[in-house]
């Protein structure tokens, strides 16, 4: 007769005395999490006191504006791929932070906003308490996948534990905690919740055979990647090969497919594709602009998403398949060894069409001469971060990127002034690599500030500033859709080498792409933070090769 086997105790977490802050702080670290992004503030002097008693174990880098710290830890996520924790006081705080989180929510970062509260016994009530503001938890929860209010220390190491992993299941995200200044300091025993390993979701082996069948038999496959794919280049590229399918993105899923690929394609080109193709692979992308771009019944969609409501948001595709891209996209290579058909190879097809598209956006050569010396000045594995600038745009269109994660770009919310806090986070996150932020004069005065930030803690962040001493792309649509009425556009601009020089950062000036060269070659070699100082006129406009017709489709 077989022995009984006892089931197995669970171990119960050890407990002890913790103040709300010191519980949160030590979660947090037991999570993975060195950094908090940070300004300090009364609402949450207790939660500093426990940052500062976890010693080296928690870093914090505290800057000189809320939107500050909020744009640093949406760079490190997305420049890591891993969660990111900022904090700052209710009310004005928050708010200030509000579009970096906001950007979060639209990029799939995990960030985790730690935001401060009025007493506990006063929230809702309308005192007027100081950075009081109605329904702040109402607010937030519009803002991230998940919130919740942390009421006392023995329930705050659970809340942050859900927290994160909310951030790690399903379609990444940002999420928030808010607690009560009163409720920070309290102490009693607590016992810590241990990391919550991520639920795996089963794969639908019926639905890969459907995708394989109808991807294997197709003549003309296009993959489109957007920023769900980051993590699955490898399988991206071999799927590429085996359907000899170009792989197009934009702003999110540039660097899945080595730019050097001649099936790498960014918009025009995948607009040309879009109208021949019979079959699409969309990897974390929510096909925006594609599907202004027209879809009919001649072409057959399968998506693959970690979001259950994002594939079928705009028309139900042939197949959709939920989960991560690497795992699914793994089975599907392998489901394909018996539904692929034989295929010629598109190389020169893609190469020949690759010249063409070069020669056409020859219309942009002012941008494109700058843009030809960064990309040589730039390592392979450097990160670039854009902006909503002549350069930003035109990088989106014809910069090569090699690798996944070094193309940061504020996706659909594409807001000004988000880029050089968000290239401080990255580069703060990843001190490995050089990080290249590129701006326009209007955006960098949005958090141009944070210099100091970068000479505080010898962040080695390059950036670019290419001042043509207006909001040039507002001017630009002035000029040519409203008959030259020019209102609100025009900008008075310090000397942006004199100002870098005020923080004791190097400033240098380039009046051309040559210089330009020289300028980053020399910054990337110091490793100081670096404002190079660009002057430029009015560039020609991109907006042809962004904003295409329908091809397909009524």
């Amino acid at each position: 007769m077989p022995r009984k086997t006892r089931p197995k105790k669970k171990i119960k977490p050890a407990v002890a005395e913790m103040s709300t802050g010191e519980a949160t702080a030590a979660t947090l670290i037991a999570h993975g999490l060195n950094t908090i992004y940070a300004l300090p503030g009364v609402h949450n002097d207790h939660l500093f006191d426990a940052f500062q008693r976890a010693g080296d174990a928690l870093r914090v880098v505290h800057t000189r504006h809320e939107q500050g710290a909020a744009y640093m830890a949406l760079g490190a996520a997305l420049a890591t791929g891993k969660p990111q924790a900022y904090v700052v006081v209710p009310g004005p705080g928050l708010l200030n932070s509000g579009a970096a989180l906001l950007t979060a929510y639209g990029m799939n970062a995990p960030v985790l906003a730690l935001i401060g509260q009025i007493p506990a016994a006063a929230i809702g009530r309308g005192f007027g308490h100081l950075h009081e503001i109605r329904d702040q938890a109402g607010i937030i929860a519009r803002l991230v996948d998940h919130s919740a209010r942390i009421d006392g220390p023995a329930e705050a190491s659970a809340k942050v534990a859900k927290a994160i992993a909310s951030m790690r299941q399903g379609r990444p995200g940002p999420a928030a905690l808010e607690c009560a200044i009163d409720v920070w300091g309290k102490r009693s025993p607590v016992a810590l919740a241990p990391p919550t390993p991520a639920r795996v979701p089963r794969i639908d082996e019926d639905k890969v055979t459907a995708a394989a069948k109808l991807l294997g038999k197709a003549k003309r496959v296009l993959i489109v990647a957007g920023g769900g794919a980051q993590d699955a280049s490898i399988e991206v590229t071999q799927l590429s090969d085996l359907l000899q399918a170009p792989v197009l993105a934009y702003r999110r899923g540039r660097g899945v497919l080595d730019g050097r690929s001649p099936f790498s394609v960014t918009l025009p080109l995948g607009h040309e594709l879009w109208g021949e193709a019979d079959a699409v692979l969309a990897v974390g992308t929510k096909l925006n602009p594609m599907t202004v771009w027209g879809i009919d019944p001649g072409i057959a969609i399968v998506r693959i998403d970690a979001d259950r409501e994002e594939p079928s948001r705009y028309r139900k595709p042939k197949v959709a398949l939920i989960g991560d891209a690497a795992p699914i996209l793994r089975h599907l290579i392998d489901a394909l060894a018996k539904h692929n058909a034989r295929r010629a190879s598109r190389r020169d097809e893609m190469q020949e069409r690759q010249a063409k598209l070069r020669a056409r956006l020859n219309k942009l050569s002012p941008q494109l001469a700058f843009l030809d010396v960064i990309r040589a000045e730039l390592p392979e594995d450097g990160i670039y971060v854009d902006e909503v600038t002549q350069i930003g745009f035109a990088a989106r269109l014809a910069m090569p990127v090699y690798k996944p994660r070094t193309f940061l770009s504020p996706g659909y919310q594409d807001n000004l002034g988000w880029g050089y806090a968000t290239a401080l986070g990255a580069q703060h996150a990843r001190p490995d690599v050089p990080v290249l932020s590129i701006n326009g004069d209007g955006g960098f005065l949005y958090t141009g500030n944070e210099l100091a930030t970068a000479m505080r803690h010898r962040i080695p962040l390059a950036a670019v500033v290419f001042a043509d001493g207006a909001f040039g792309n507002v001017r630009r649509i002035q000029e040519e859709k409203f008959g030259n009425r020019l209102i609100a556009s025009d900008l008075a601009n310090p000397d942006f080498v004199k100002y870098a020089e005020s923080f004791g950062a190097a400033g240098r000036r380039a009046r051309s792409p040559a210089e330009l060269g020289a300028a980053l070659k020399a910054a990337f070699a110091a490793r100081e933070p670096t404002l190079i100082e660009v002057p430029v006129g009015p560039m020609p406009s991109p907006w042809e090769f962004i904003h295409m017709p329908r091809v397909r489709g009524l």
